[in-house]
């Protein structure tokens, strides 16, 4: 169920509920002549094409459901399509994230995509070195992504002008907002999944390197299947046949508040705490403390003790999460669907750090049947 209202009712329906927290960055914090041009101390941006750009005049109205087609269960499961005998994958953990050496993405055919597709599922993260993808003309890579699903347009954020299905992640050379950041926060992780308020959030997801500081921003990544996995079967249990609420509102009351852009009106919208991979059958936690607001049914005080274990099992879970560092040429596909994320602002030189996320949308959130030992409860509805 989702729900497109006006911000102020958002907010005052959602008063006191969450914890959003605030890492816009938009164009009063944008230097243009910089960027293109550099400063004494930084280089220009290594690719000027993809700099964000705010319109104001772009208005989409809310979305439309859409038949999501998943592509990996057409996927060979010898991936001899995506793997070739002279790719080489590596496995940073046992559960989470691979980086993979000598296939280049753009080339794949839709064999291999669909082969994609299905190991992003089963491995979460998928790092491929050496890929020219963001070297490709802006068409020819959304292009690519949309094969996995309707490409969502973000309502705030800056975009490569005329492509506003291209989600820019960008903190410009001499920007001192993680300094302003940590000076009213004592971290500037925000463990999200993307965009959950929609009420088909993104699957299969691909984001690429523009430029990035010489160190640090980084990104970590928590396997949410593996934190459902960890719990007991009794509270297993307690969690399925719950929803909860995950909202926009307060992203886009932050970009107005901050001179930004709304493209299109906050949605609100109600999912399974508990949701199954169409492709693995796994179960996953669905809940994230930048988008999710409180459990349905639940009092404020109730909803807001079990959302708080549920984020800090996920937050604290070091052994079922993965470290990415960022470099030239990398590619990250991940499957939103089972992940929980976050960029760490931990550089202090005012380097850029700029980034291109493309998100294709995938199928609303199912909960299937309880499973417990000897059999299965009776499913739920979601």
């Amino acid at each position: 169920m989702a729900a497109t209202v006006d911000g102020d009712s958002n907010s005052k329906k959602l008063e006191n509920r969450g914890q959003y927290k605030e890492i816009f960055t938009g164009p009063k914090g944008f230097d243009k002549k910089t960027e293109l041009e550099g400063s004494e101390s930084q280089p220009k941006a290594t690719y000027p094409n993809y700099l964000p750009t705010w319109d104001s005049a772009q208005k989409y109205p809310p979305l439309e459901p859409f038949i999501h087609y998943e592509h990996g269960m057409d996927a060979d499961k010898s991936f001899s399509d995506l793997l070739p005998p002279s790719a080489r994958i590596d496995h940073l953990t046992p559960r989470i994230g691979s980086i993979i050496d000598g296939i280049q993405l753009s080339s794949l055919t839709s064999a291999g995509k669909d082969q994609l597709a299905l190991l992003t599922a089963q491995r979460r993260v998928l790092a491929f070195r050496d890929q020219n993808f963001a070297d490709l003309p802006i068409p020819e890579a959304t292009a690519f992504a949309a094969y996995f699903g309707r490409l969502h347009i973000m309502p705030i954020s800056g975009c490569p002008d005329g492509h506003p299905e291209v989600h820019v992640v960008h903190r410009g050379a001499g920007d001192k907002g993680v300094q302003q950041l940590l000076s009213q926060r004592t971290t500037s992780v925000v463990w999200h999944s993307d965009v959950t308020y929609e009420e088909q959030p993104p699957g299969t997801t691909i984001m690429y390197l523009l430029d990035t500081p010489d160190r640090g921003g980084d990104t970590i990544f928590s396997d949410q299947v593996e934190a459902y996995k960890r719990l007991s079967p009794g509270f297993q249990a307690r969690l399925h046949g719950l929803k909860a609420v995950h909202s926009a509102a307060e992203q886009v009351n932050s970009s107005r508040a901050m001179g930004g852009i709304v493209r299109r009106e906050p949605v609100i919208s109600e999912h399974p705490i508990v949701r199954t991979h169409p492709l693995t059958r796994e179960k996953a936690l669905f809940v994230n403390p930048q988008y999710t607001r409180h459990i349905v049914g639940y009092k404020k005080e109730e909803s807001d003790a079990l959302l708080k274990f549920l984020y800090d099992h996920i937050a604290f879970g070091a052994d079922f999460q993965v470290r990415l560092r960022w470099e030239k040429n990398l590619v990250v596909v991940f499957d939103n669907r089972v992940i929980s994320h976050s960029g760490l602002l931990d550089w202090v030189e005012g380097q850029r750090r700029h980034l291109a996320r493309l998100t294709p949308q995938a199928e609303r959130p199912i909960e299937t049947a309880f499973e417990v030992e000897g059999g299965t409860e009776c499913e739920r509805s979601s």
